[in-house]
């Protein structure tokens, strides 16, 4: 209810005419999952391309 009528702001008698596929939608069951995490192998592969530089203070700009 908070989702449909504070966050969404839909009016009374919308909110409680939609179906439960249709409010399923609206508050993102159905969007992509996004994954936050980074595997280890990703992890090391990403260090592998693009080393760190050991050049000094000259590599922060100092």
């Amino acid at each position: 209810m908070h989702a449909g009528l504070h966050l969404l702001r839909l009016p009374t008698e919308r909110f409680w005419a939609l179906t439960p596929r249709e409010f399923a939608a609206m508050t993102g069951a159905y969007a992509p999952a996004i994954r936050a995490d980074l595997a280890r192998m990703e992890l090391e592969a990403l260090m592998a391309r693009y080393p760190d530089r050991k050049t000094g203070a000259r590599a922060h700009g100092r």
